[in-house]
């Protein structure tokens, strides 16, 4: 196998970039609606509503911008999946949809039942798509039954495995720790009390999922490992996240939910990196290892690659521009009148 060039190497490592910025994003997103049937009060959700709101629309764009720049610096891989995870993809996008107008409706009328529908569908969709996503990672590290010319015969149960779902499980608690260290950071009062006492499990039953997951890996997943074999100073990397994950209840038993929240950030990035690194050069895993979509064989025409690499380069900092001044103006904590309710309109 050739080793890809450097403009294939540079989309690879954007590609995971985007999604990278998308799962700590819209990860703590994700993980404020799996939590956010604990709160029992209508007025702790629609604050725990209120603190995501501003945000949760502008972070999905880093979720389209890493699908558009998939599609376009590795079209085989794009069409492979969403071929071959097409029921997945579709499953996952009514998540997201229902998601969305979830949080723009529930608010609409005062009704119990009304609301009570809502939320239900916010706390389900919120918890299925990251689920959804992480049985995608664990199918495509596991490897998926691909023709030699890259076409999948596979079915929706056969990537229902138990490795992949137990991916997909270690991604939803992944999110909840991270929503719940930002609903510390975003909420007051009584509310803000409530969510603390969640932090600590949250961050036990990801370690637990993380732990296990990382154990089938070495036993089910033994390529993965490989690069780490070859190079023993990438271990660095693993060491990196768990001190991240152990440096978050630290942070917030000495309330410093901002760094505790920067700590939650960093374990995503060396976490992905971990999966990018076991992953590298490939895109997607065939069961067949030769049948494999990689950086190589699934990439677009060079001159493609440099055309796309000069529009990034324009455009990657507006995005992450907007990004910053989105969460600029919207810093702080959510305001609540004396009853707990949020001040302000929607939600």
């Amino acid at each position: 196998m050739s080793d890809p060039s450097w403009l294939q190497t540079t989309w690879w490592l954007l590609v995971g970039v985007l999604f990278t910025g998308y799962a700590i994003l819209d990860g703590f997103d994700l993980g404020t609606g799996a939590l956010y049937l604990l709160a029992k009060r209508d007025a702790h959700r629609q604050t725990m509503l209120r603190a995501i709101g501003p945000v949760w629309d502008g972070n999905e764009v880093w979720l389209i911008t890493g699908g558009g720049a998939l599609f376009a610096a590795f079209p085989m891989a794009y069409a492979t999946a969403f071929s071959g995870f097409y029921l997945a993809l579709i499953l996952l996008l009514f998540m997201l949809i229902f998601r969305a107008v979830s949080i723009e409706v529930r608010s609409a009328r005062e009704g119990k039942l009304w609301r009570g529908f809502w939320d239900g569908a916010f706390a389900v969709s919120s918890t299925l798509a990251p689920l959804i996503m992480g049985v995608a990672l664990g199918n495509i590290a596991l490897g998926v039954p691909l023709t030699a010319d890259h076409e999948y015969y596979g079915n929706l149960f056969a990537q229902l495995n138990p490795y992949s779902l137990l991916v997909g499980v270690t991604t939803v608690a992944l999110f909840m720790m991270h929503g719940s260290i930002y609903l510390v950071l975003k909420t007051p009062g009584e509310l803000n009390a409530r969510i603390r006492t969640w932090v600590r499990p949250t961050i036990i039953f990801f370690i637990l999922m993380y732990v296990i997951t990382t154990i089938a890996t070495l036993l089910y997943v033994p390529h993965m490992a490989e690069p780490f074999k070859h190079s023993p100073w990438l271990f660095i990397v693993p060491l990196l996240s768990v001190l991240a994950i152990a440096n978050v209840p630290r942070e917030i038993h000495h309330n410093r939910e901002w760094r505790a929240f920067l700590s939650s950030c960093f374990a995503i990035v060396f976490l992905m990196a971990l999966y990018g690194i076991g992953m590298f050069p490939e895109m997607i895993h065939a069961t067949i290892p030769a049948h494999s979509l990689t950086a190589m064989n699934a990439s677009s025409s060079e001159k493609t690659l440099t055309v796309m690499l000069i529009i990034a380069a324009i455009g990657m900092p507006l995005v992450i521009a907007y990004t910053i001044a989105i969460y600029y103006v919207f810093r702080g904590k959510v305001e609540v009148d004396e009853q707990g309710r949020p001040l302000g309109a929607g939600y």
